[in-house]
């Protein structure tokens, strides 16, 4: 059936371009978008302005001497009247005009005698003829992988999803207008990095044919922006592309955006006060309210938020303290647990498994979590206080993450020693841990002022909108088809 309605559609094109009529011209004519015409209808009608439209065919009843269709572009759809008796061409866009094809029109404004906003044509044209039909006058749309690899469809079909990314592209609008409004400077670093750092995550790699080296896709921002900071800027942050070579799930892609920022003679308790403030004005800006529902609970974004401590609630939940306790124990708690432990885990990524499976899924309101075990966290500053846990926060709100930051190391014999058993970890076996830079580190060895970072990613825009992260991204990564 599928190909018997592309043959037509063929038909169709051949007979136009017979007909010395281009199905595909370069050139069009359009005076206003169809949201401009629905919302100035009154005036226009009123006053028989003429005017231009274009968009796709998205409905097409043939009532003989009449063919209604809705006319569809990016700000809205409206109704279009053909009448036979007052339209030259009627008959060439009766036989070849189709659902899902483009039109030019031209006419006037009125209303039906049922009220209906429309548009009396006096000209049209077909300017791109659609070879297929689109789903829902076919087989439908309700599979997700379908709708996932063919993403122009969903977005044809679903009004509500197109909206959802213009909120996206708010959303990150927003940021860069705080982030900007504090005087923070936007800068870019490369994607190809010699050695990945600034997060525990399996790189990508790619060969650079050029250099004959291997490469690797960048896995976080931190390192070039921490560099900048050691060349004397003070407020630097980026909002650009990283790759995790990770798995699938509701709250992971391995291809995706993420913000960071570093911030010279400024530390993480600086940072909670900046965040708090930031997340409030670019949730408001985004969504209109700061209460925002979740997998069927109410979030209250505009509350101040609360300070957990990490050690206390691990203690809390698993009867251990993370700051003492022994890799036994903990393998110990995590196999009671049903806890999948990847080869080569030291105690951070035990202490960090377990803290996933027992502490963060109860973390519902947003909230600050601080001051983790040292083992988890390579690239923070220690606490003055307790040097075995980190100056390190995390914006806790859904039962998950939704950002990251910390007073950032620049001791860099400490960093070395923390690289270092970072490097024992892969030689373990761990793909995760981090990987020793020398080049790093030597810019670290001319000095860096104390500084606080902080990262997020669009996994925040997917929970605040309550959508798994892979239907939040137009293109997320597919399997090829077999």
């Amino acid at each position: 059936m599928l190909e018997e309605i592309i043959k037509e559609r063929k038909r169709k094109v051949k007979e136009l371009r017979e007909n010395k009529l281009n199905p595909y011209p370069a050139t069009v004519r359009r005076n206003a978008k169809i949201g401009e015409v629905l919302v100035g209808f009154l005036k226009l009608s009123s006053l028989k302005k003429k005017v231009w439209l274009t968009g796709r065919v998205r409905s097409l009843r043939d009532q003989g001497k009449i063919i209604f269709f809705d006319l569809e572009d990016e700000s809205g759809k409206i109704q279009v009247v053909l009448k036979r008796d007052e339209f030259k061409d009627f008959r060439q866009i009766k036989n070849h005009l189709d659902i899902g094809d483009f039109v030019e029109v031209f006419g006037f404004p009125f209303k039906t005698q049922r009220g209906e906003k429309s548009i009396d044509v006096k000209s049209a044209r077909i300017i791109t003829k659609s070879l297929r039909p689109l789903p829902s006058d076919f087989y439908g749309l309700e599979d997700t992988e379908i709708r996932l690899r063919k993403r122009y469809l969903d977005l044809i079909l679903n009004k509500d999803l197109r909206e959802l990314f213009i909120k996206k592209t708010k959303f990150w609008k927003s940021v860069r207008e705080f982030m900007d409004s504090d005087n923070f400077m936007e800068v870019e670093t490369p994607v190809l990095e010699s050695v990945p750092g600034g997060a525990e995550a399996e790189p990508f790699v790619t060969h650079h044919n050029a250099l004959d080296e291997d490469f690797y896709l960048r896995i976080s921002l931190e390192i070039a922006l921490k560099k900048l900071i050691v060349g004397g800027f003070e407020k630097v942050y980026e909002i650009g592309r990283i790759f995790r070579n990770e798995g699938i799930d509701a709250e992971h892609l391995q291809d995706y955006t993420q913000l960071e920022f570093y911030w010279a003679y400024a530390d993480y308790n600086d940072l909670k006060k900046f965040l708090e403030k930031m997340y409030k004005f670019v949730i408001k800006k985004t969504f209109g309210t700061l209460i925002l529902n979740y997998q069927g609970k109410k979030i209250n974004w505009g509350k101040k938020w609360g300070t957990v401590d990490y050690c206390k609630e691990f203690i809390k939940e698993n009867k251990l303290d993370p700051k003492t306790v022994s890799k036994d124990d903990l393998i110990k708690r995590a196999k009671d647990l049903k806890i999948d432990i990847p080869s080569g885990s030291g105690k951070g990524r035990l202490i960090d498994l377990i803290y996933k499976k027992t502490v963060r899924p109860k973390l519902i309101q947003p909230c600050f979590l601080i001051n983790p075990p040292v083992e988890i966290e390579p690239l923070a500053k220690r606490y003055e206080k307790d040097p075995r846990v980190v100056e390190r926060l995390q914006i806790m709100a859904c039962g998950t993450e939704l950002g990251k930051g910390f007073s950032e190391l620049n001791d860099p014999q400490d960093q070395r020693e923390r690289f270092e058993e970072q490097m024992k970890l892969r030689a373990a076996g761990d793909k995760e841990a981090q990987m020793l830079d020398e080049e790093f580190l030597e810019a670290l060895e001319y000095g860096m002022p104390p500084t606080t970072g902080f990262g997020m990613s669009e996994r925040l825009f997917a929970v605040l909108a309550d959508k798994p992260v892979r239907e939040m991204v137009f293109f997320p990564p597919m399997k090829k088809r077999g």
